[in-house]
C-alpha cells in the first residue's frame, strides 16, 4: 500500500478499539445526556435533509454551469492538495503555491464554497445558525451541515472538481507582507489528500510527488512562523511539525487577508475574532508560577512581553514541564469570542484585527463571512452582533461537551486519543473487547485558526 492510500482506514495500521455491547450503551447514554445538557442537535430535521438532497442532485452540472457563467475563476490547472488529520471527515481548505520570477511567493488558499448551497432563507442556513459549529467527539461527529454537504459535495476531496472561494496572495519574500490580495469564487481540482504524516514523508523524499510544492510552502510557512514569534504571537506548541506549520500559517495568512479586505478595503461589519488580554496581574501570576517550576527559567530579556517570555521558556524548558507551562498560561487567558466590532484585536496571536474564513463547513462564523465577502453586506433577518454572541456560546457548549465526553471515556477505561484515531467497534463477546489505556500524547491548546 502506498502512503497515498494509507490514510483510508484506521490510524497507524491498528484496528478499531473494541468494546462490548454494554459499554456501547453506556457511551450512547452519555452522549444523549450531554446533548440534552448543552442543546446539541444530534439529528437533522427532515426538511433540512430534503433540501440538501434536492440541492445536491447533480454537483457536476452545477460546476459546469458556474464555469459557463463566467463568474468563476478556473483554478483546476493549479497543483493543489489538502493536508488534514488522518481521521478528518470534511476538507475545508486546500493550498497551491508557486514562486514568481521576481522571487515572490504566489500562494492560493482555496476554501469550500458552502454558500453556493447554503444561503440565508434556506432551511440549511437556519439549521446551521442553530447549531453554530460542528462538534467533534472521539469517534462521533455532529456536523453543522447535512453530511451530504459536509463530507461529500462541499468537501474538497481529491480527484474531483469542487466549487471554492479562493484567497490568492502574492507575498514579499523579505517582509512577508501582501503585495497583492485577490478573493474570488473558483473551481478547483485537488490532486491529493495528504495526512500530516504523509506530508512529512513527502518533505523528506526528494523524488516524491508534491515534494517541491511542499518544500516551497514550508519555506514560506516557516518564515511566517518565525516572524509571528518575533512580533509577539503566543506559540504554545514549540515542537509542531512541518506539516502542521504549513497549514497553520497558510490559514492564518488567508484569514488575515480576508479580514484586511473586510475591514480596511470594504469597511464592512463581519464576524471578527476578538481575544482579550489578561490583566497585568494575571500575566504576572502565570509567569511566577512558570518560574517556580523545577528546571524552568524565564530568559531575562523576555520578561517585558509575557507572550515572548512564554515562547522563549517553552523552547528551553524540559519536556516534562511543557504541560504545566501551557496550563499556567491557559488558566489566565480569557476566552476568545466573536464580535461584529474587530477592535481590541487578538491578544494571543498579537493581531490588530482578525477573523475566521477558512472553515465554513464546520464554523458558522466562516460561513457568514463567506456570505458577507460575496454579497458586500450581512445576511438579512439576522443581527450580526447577536450571531456573534450565539456563535461564541455554541462554541463554548461544544468544547465543554467534548471535554466531558473525553473525561467519561477515561473513566470507563478508554483512551480518547486512541478512540478518536482508530474508531470503535462493538463486539458481542465481552472477553473479546479491548479497553486501551495507551498513554496519550500531550495535547496543547492550539492558537485560534
Amino acid at each position: 500500500m502506498t502512503d497515498d492510500q494509507a490514510y483510508a482506514g484506521t490510524a497507524e495500521g491498528q484496528g478499531p478499539v473494541q468494546i462490548d455491547e454494554e459499554l456501547a450503551r453506556h457511551l450512547d447514554n452519555k452522549r444523549t445526556e450531554l446533548f440534552e445538557e448543552f442543546e446539541i442537535r444530534d439529528t437533522f430535521p427532515d426538511d433540512v435533509l430534503i433540501e440538501a438532497k434536492n440541492a445536491t442532485q447533480d454537483p457536476e452540472a452545477d460546476i459546469e454551469e458556474e464555469l459557463e457563467s463566467g463568474d468563476r475563476v478556473d483554478c483546476r490547472d493549479l497543483t493543489t492538495c489538502t493536508i488534514d488529520p488522518v481521521d478528518a471527515q470534511d476538507f475545508d481548505d486546500a493550498i497551491s503555491i508557486e514562486r514568481l520570477d521576481d522571487g515572490r511567493y504566489h500562494l492560493w488558499v482555496h476554501i469550500a464554497d458552502v454558500t453556493h448551497y447554503v444561503h440565508p432563507g434556506s432551511e440549511m442556513w437556519e439549521e446551521a445558525v442553530k447549531r453554530g459549529n460542528t462538534v467533534y467527539l472521539p469517534a462521533y461527529t455532529i456536523h453543522m451541515l447535512p453530511p451530504v454537504l459536509a463530507e461529500t459535495v462541499c468537501s474538497l476531496v481529491p480527484n474531483e472538481d469542487r466549487l471554492a472561494h479562493t484567497v490568492e496572495m502574492k507575498i514579499d519574500p523579505e517582509t512577508l507582507s501582501y503585495e497583492e490580495i485577490d478573493i474570488y469564487k473558483s473551481v478547483i481540482h485537488s490532486d491529493e489528500r495528504l495526512t500530516y504524516k504523509q506530508a512529512e514523508k513527502r518533505l523528506d523524499d526528494e523524488t516524491a510527488e508534491l515534494h517541491d510544492e511542499l518544500t516551497l510552502v514550508h519555506e514560506l510557512a516557516d518564515k511566517l512562523h518565525e516572524q509571528r514569534k518575533e512580533d509577539g504571537s503566543l506559540v504554545l506548541n514549540p515542537a509542531r511539525d512541518r506539516a502542521h506549520t504549513i497549514i497553520e500559517e497558510c490559514m492564518l495568512k488567508a484569514n488575515k487577508a480576508v479580514t484586511h479586505e473586510l475591514q480596511w478595503v470594504r469597511g464592512l461589519e463581519a464576524m471578527f475574532r476578538v481575544h482579550p488580554q489578561p490583566t497585568p496581574q494575571e500575566w504576572d501570576k502565570a509567569l511566577r508560577e512558570i518560574q517556580e517550576l523545577d528546571g524552568v527559567s524565564i530568559p531575562g530579556d523576555a520578561w517585558d512581553d509575557p507572550r515572548k517570555a512564554v515562547n522563549a521558556t517553552l523552547e528551553q524548558a524540559p519536556g516534562r514541564q511543557l504541560n504545566k507551562i501551557q496550563w499556567a498560561v491557559m488558566k489566565v487567558m480569557p476566552r476568545a469570542k466573536y464580535m461584529s466590532d474587530p477592535f481590541g484585536g487578538h491578544h494571543a496571536l498579537n493581531f490588530e484585527i482578525y477573523g475566521h474564513f477558512t472553515s465554513p463547513i464546520r464554523r458558522l462564523s466562516d460561513l457568514v463571512n463567506h456570505w458577507i465577502i460575496y454579497q458586500n453586506e450581512g445576511p438579512e433577518d439576522h443581527d450580526l452582533a447577536e450571531l456573534c454572541d450565539h456563535a461564541s456560546a455554541r462554541q463554548k457548549a461544544g468544547e465543554t461537551c467534548e471535554r466531558l465526553y473525553k473525561q467519561f471515556l477515561q473513566e470507563v477505561g478508554l483512551d480518547p486519543h486512541a478512540v478518536n484515531a482508530r474508531g470503535l467497534e462493538v463486539v458481542e463477546d465481552e472477553e473479546d473487547a479491548e479497553l486501551t489505556e495507551e498513554e496519550a500524547d500531550t495535547e496543547s491548546a492550539e492558537l485560534d485558526l
